[in-house]
């Protein structure tokens, strides 16, 4: 891990306050600068994560008017940067204008430098997930699952499957709940697999009616049926040569069950009204959020066609249980959105950031890419807020995210866990551990742990 202090800049033409900010944010790497002109060559020089600064500067310390200059440039030149602006007392109007103009939070001087110190440390963690973000980006870009946004790592084994399996001519079924990403991924099998330059044809078997659903897939003839006026190839003739998904498989009649396995079977297809064997080479991709078994049990499904389609199953997790995604792809969205809003540069609040955090997602990726579309047209500010996304702020304590503190609780329930395991003996804890056993005792004494087994 790289021990390099962080870049804070100090914009501040208080020649003893900034001697003060340098020694209560030792901790930092701090810069400072006491004009707009000094705060740019900074800004050039360091192209520090975080800015703090007055908004009252030379020539005019009383007037807001240079303040508001330096951070509209501060964010053209770098909008990554998280600025934070110091404000007088009452000055509330301004704070409240510099945060609409994309500041990322205000303090009132005078300050208390802890609690400055923790709005300056969410700044950086909340810089460095942006730029993690980006690189993930970047690194899946040039790929053909570079839509995929992500770093959890059960969703990093699957886009792993996908890339394996793309080139081999096997039947692929998506199985997760609506909103996971299903089609996403389907789509991104086809382009990383020899068929990419083939169509890739995707149609929806729930979202047409029975009598309809067959004429779509299998086409027909003209004079067929009332109203068939020419002769219209079905999906499966159009995926010829390339990918055909099937979404939301588990709601296909049965009858059309029969029809899918015999050309599972056979890869020939007969238009409605034809009586031509039309062989087709095509890659059956499915998906469905519904049990299958269970489906097959009930006698809604059948079970040859199930093992026909299911070659290679791919369960896809939902975005609750993938390790902050929610926050990435969040991020993402937001980014997007206001580019194609004209919005400029847009971010969270804290409480946002915990709200998207703590919401269960029950629609997943769709669910939240329309929750942050919206926020993002509705918000008045460059901040958006719990009530612009329409979450509740879960009463997030902040020092549970302080890293000691996980630390520390992890080591703990290790060593209980394994104590336990053992028995109390010592010896044979400190070695599964893989520590001493001076040192297992010093963890025992922090955490209050007795040292005969109980």
């Amino acid at each position: 891990m790289n021990d390099r202090k962080r870049t804070l800049l100090v914009v501040e033409d208080d020649p003893a306050l900034q001697k003060q900010m340098r020694w209560a944010f030792d901790q930092y790497e701090v810069v400072t600068a006491d004009d707009r002109e000094s705060a740019i060559a900074q800004i050039r020089r360091y192209e520090p994560a975080v800015v703090t600064m007055d908004l009252g500067l030379p020539p005019s310390p009383d007037d807001t008017t240079e303040g508001f200059r330096l951070l509209g440039e501060i964010l053209s030149l770098a909008p990554d940067t998280k600025v934070i602006v110091l404000t007088g007392q009452h000055d509330r109007e301004n704070a409240v204008r510099a945060v609409g103009a994309g500041a990322y939070d205000f303090f009132a001087k005078p300050f208390e430098p802890e609690l400055l110190m923790l709005t300056i440390d969410r700044a950086f963690r909340l810089y460095d997930l942006q730029h993690e973000n980006r690189r993930l980006q970047t690194q899946h870009a040039g790929g053909p699952l570079g839509t995929v946004i992500t770093r959890d790592a059960a969703m990093l084994r699957i886009l792993r499957t996908i890339e394996k399996v793309s080139s081999a001519n096997v039947t692929v079924m998506l199985l997760g709940e609506s909103g996971t990403g299903k089609e996403v991924l389907a789509r991104g099998l086809h382009e990383a697999s020899p068929r990419r330059a083939a169509r890739f044809v995707a149609i929806n078997c729930a979202a047409i009616p029975e009598n309809l659903l067959e004429s779509e897939l299998f086409g027909y003839e003209k004079g067929a049926f009332t109203g068939a006026v020419k002769q219209t190839p079905g999906k499966f003739e159009l995926a010829h040569k390339g990918t055909l998904f099937l979404d939301e498989i588990g709601d296909l009649p049965i009858a059309l069950q029969a029809k899918l396995l015999r050309f599972l079977q056979e890869r020939v297809v007969e238009r409605i009204g034809g009586r031509e064997e039309i062989p087709v080479d095509v890659r059956i991709v499915c998906a469905t959020h519904q049990d299958l078994k269970s489906l097959i049990t009930q006698g809604r499904f059948r079970e040859d066609l199930f093992y026909r389609l299911a070659e290679i199953v791919v369960d896809i997790p939902p975005v609750r249980d993938r390790d902050g995604d929610a926050l990435l792809l969040a991020h993402a969205f937001v980014q997007r959105f206001a580019n194609e809003h004209r919005r400029g540069s847009m971010g969270f609040t804290d409480d946002a950031l915990a709200a998207l955090a703590a919401h269960r997602w029950p629609g997943n990726v769709r669910e939240l890419e329309n929750c942050v579309k919206r926020a993002v047209i509705m918000a008045d500010a460059g901040r958006i807020t719990a009530d612009d996304l329409g979450l509740n702020a879960p009463d997030e304590d902040l020092d549970a995210l302080n890293l000691r503190a996980v630390r520390d609780e992890a080591e703990r329930r290790a060593v209980v866990r394994v104590l336990a395991r053992v028995n109390g003996n010592i010896a044979r804890a400190a070695e599964v551990l893989g520590i001493s056993r001076p040192t297992l005792y010093d963890l025992m004494n922090r955490f209050g742990l007795k040292k005969d087994p109980v």
